[in-house]
C-alpha cells in the first residue's frame, strides 16, 4: 500500500508533468495557428487550465 506522502508525491509529479505538457503543445500550436503570445501569458494559460483540471477531477474541491 502507498504512503500519503508517496500519493501526494505521486499526484504532484503528475500535476508538474502535464503542466508542462500542456504548455510545450500550446507553444508549438498557437504560433501554427497565427497566435503569438509572451511566455508569461503561456504559462498563465496554462496554469489557469491546470486549476480548471484541478477542480474538474475533485482534488481542488477536497473530495
Amino acid at each position: 500500500m502507498q504512503s500519503r506522502l508517496a500519493s501526494l508525491v505521486e499526484a504532484a509529479v503528475n500535476v508538474a508533468i502535464g503542466f508542462v505538457v500542456a504548455l510545450l503543445t500550446q507553444m508549438a500550436l498557437f504560433p501554427a495557428m497565427g497566435v503569438r503570445l509572451s511566455m508569461d501569458r503561456h504559462l498563465l494559460i496554462g496554469a489557469v487550465f491546470t486549476l480548471v483540471s484541478l477542480a474538474r477531477s475533485g482534488v481542488a474541491g477536497g473530495r
